[in-house]
């Protein structure tokens, strides 16, 4: 199948004839550097792209690239939120699970090799571009079963039925795919302006706020006046749900800010308030670059901190959860809380509500931590590092207003009393104890009671000095 570039016209070559089927619907343009005719390598095999379906699910979007091989190969360039996998098909012998008993997060032994679910999605392909494997289109529906090992992925694709196609394959970057032509910035807002009215701000549907957000980098807002909920993946924006009235949200970064992170121009696109059942509750900001793809900069009462997304997922057991293992090193786990989020504003790569849980686990070495956040569709697995607050700064300038400084926690005494101390306390308590006799026996006996007290005083006076010194 082969969809014309300019009249958008679908052409499927079988057996004996080509047959013109219509006109595919354009493809939105997105944030995604990829195009037809990037190149790169994967494991020595050259590739090359040569056509794209783009597909829609209950939470965002995402693309499957068709690539060919210079031996003659073929498969699919995953590319969801900047994340990238390469896989091809593959046959299996031993029995595959079925759609509905997945489970995110469950762990399934598949042809000898361990994975854990990390995500489970109904979608429809929306558009299609260039040449493509097989027949698809408008409306077209599709079920897979995404699964990860460290590096490794794996699709069970149940598009067809109850017995899955399997794709095997490994995550990657674009730096590992060493990929050419690659849309750069500015042909990224380009294109999205074709589709989009070439427009870096709307106004909401529901209250008429401005809204700014970067064209074709996001297709999720959330309006920071009303909290309303925008689908900004056509060329208008709709509304998808009406929010309450929410007072605007109080950020450190301001949404829009930019920076030059590590050499990457980097944009804030958007912010959601986080909260615990207790008090505790963290503000997470999502930041957007061209070359360093979407990563998180986390603000909480004990500073700063940068999360970035993993595509090597570490070692992780759900019946032995305490222990998370990545890069040889081992992650002790050190919390377990439900996540909620309780305001939300800007653009986001998914669909985001005040409301919406998630289950979080982190785990800690050193100044690093993991922290693996599940749902019921999906599973994700981040790294995250302190941030110093002066450094962040740095980075957005006038963008950041005064931070609150961070709760110190009162470090416990390293030992109990010293020795000096309670001798001291002892000898006081004796002289307290002398005194007694002496309020009702004043007579004979006082010079014998104040040679006492001198030899009370006296070594507990040297106990005391000596103790201070001491600290």
């Amino acid at each position: 199948m082969a969809v014309c570039e300019f009249c958008r016209a679908t052409l499927l070559k079988d057996a004996e004839s080509v047959k013109n089927l219509g006109t595919m619907s354009s493809v939105l343009e997105d944030y995604s550097p990829i195009q037809i005719g990037t190149s790169g390598t994967v494991g020595a095999r050259n590739f090359t792209v040569v056509g794209r379906i783009q597909l829609r699910y209950a939470e965002g979007m995402w693309n499957e690239w068709y690539v060919l091989y210079g031996d003659g190969g073929n498969g699919w360039l995953g590319d969801s939120s900047g994340l990238f996998t390469i896989t091809a098909e593959r046959k299996v012998a031993v029995a595959l699970p079925g759609f509905d008993a997945i489970h995110v997060a469950n762990a399934y032994h598949i042809d000898d090799q361990r994975y854990l679910a990390s995500e489970k999605r109904s979608g429809e392909c929306i558009a299609g571009q260039g040449e493509l494997p097989f027949r698809v289109g408008t409306g077209w529906r599709i079920r897979v079963a995404d699964f990860r090992s460290g590096p490794h992925f794996l699709t069970l694709d149940y598009t067809d039925g109850e017995t899955p196609v399997v794709y095997t394959g490994v995550a990657v970057t674009l730096a590992e795919m060493r990929c050419q032509l690659l849309r750069d910035d500015e042909q990224i807002k380009a294109s999205a302006g074709k589709y989009r009215g070439k427009v870096d701000a709307l106004d909401c549907p529901a209250c008429g706020s401005t809204i700014s957000y970067l064209p074709g980098v996001a297709t999720n807002l959330v309006c920071p006046s009303c909290a309303a909920q925008l689908d900004a993946a056509g060329p208008e924006a709709s509304v998808l749900a009406a929010g309450d009235k929410v007072a605007q949200m109080r950020t450190t970064i301001e949404i829009g800010a930019k920076a030059n992170i590590h050499g990457s121009k980097c944009t804030v696109i958007g912010a959601m308030i986080r909260a615990t059942g207790s008090d505790s509750q963290w503000t997470e900001y999502l930041v957007y670059s061209v070359n360093a793809n979407f990563f998180w900069l986390i603000e909480s009462d004990d500073g700063w901190y940068r999360a970035d997304v993993m595509t090597h997922w570490p070692a992780w057991h759900p019946t032995a959860s305490e222990l998370a293992r990545a890069d040889k090193v081992d992650y002790q786990k050190t919390d377990d809380y439900i996540a909620t989020v309780v305001a939300a504003a800007g653009a986001f790569n998914w669909r985001v509500a005040v409301g919406d849980t998630v289950h979080v686990m982190e785990f800690e070495h050193g100044k690093s931590s993991l922290a693996a956040e599940i749902s019921a569709g999906e599973m994700t697995w981040s790294r995250s590092k302190p941030v110093a607050a002066d450094q962040v700064t740095a980075w957005f300038s006038k963008a950041v207003k005064k931070t609150r400084p961070p709760k110190v926690r009162k470090r416990a005494p390293a030992s109990g009393p010293t020795l000096s101390a309670t001798l001291g306390k002892f000898f006081w308590w004796l002289l307290g104890l002398n005194l007694i006799p002496l309020l009702f026996n004043f007579g004979a006996t006082a010079m014998y009671l104040i040679m006492a007290l001198l030899a009370i005083c006296i070594p507990a006076m040297f106990t005391s000095v000596a103790g201070k010194d001491d600290e």
